[in-house]
């Protein structure tokens, strides 16, 4: 059994396929930079391009979650879940014209949890794993 590293709420996935319909196959990433960067910043996934340290976390809905090598390290040991509230963020996330940011919520993981995910070891770097798997 595999853990998921990344949900979303009801929300967030009721927007996120408003969005698709809209933009097409989307994509987040969080980078943990200046701005908004430790938000989730969604992107048409042809406009966003996934560097070899950037961390595939799963998947929310049929879009893909990256997160930067750098701020996967201190956000391993957490639960996300994907979640909106009202506001405009500061980024280019394609939601921002909408009046609504995404966010995330997060938790410690159990130590159960814990030991699933030392035995499953760190997710894949990079878009060329993830697509392959």
């Amino acid at each position: 059994m595999r853990l998921e590293r990344v949900t979303a709420t009801a929300a967030a996935l009721e927007l996120l396929a408003s969005l698709e319909a809209e933009h097409g196959p989307l994509m987040f990433h969080q980078s943990g930079g200046c701005c908004d960067g430790s938000s989730p910043m969604c992107f048409p996934r042809s406009e966003f391009r996934v560097g070899s340290r950037d961390v595939h976390l799963g998947w929310v809905a049929d879009t893909p979650f990256y997160m930067s090598g750098p701020q996967y390290e201190y956000w391993k040991h957490t639960h996300l879940t994907v979640d909106v509230v009202p506001g405009r963020g500061s980024g280019f996330s394609v939601e921002a014209p909408r009046g609504v940011r995404f966010l995330i919520r997060s938790r410690l993981y159990d130590e159960a949890e814990s030991a699933l995910l030392e035995a499953e070891g760190d997710p894949p770097r990079g878009e060329a794993e993830v697509r392959a798997s």
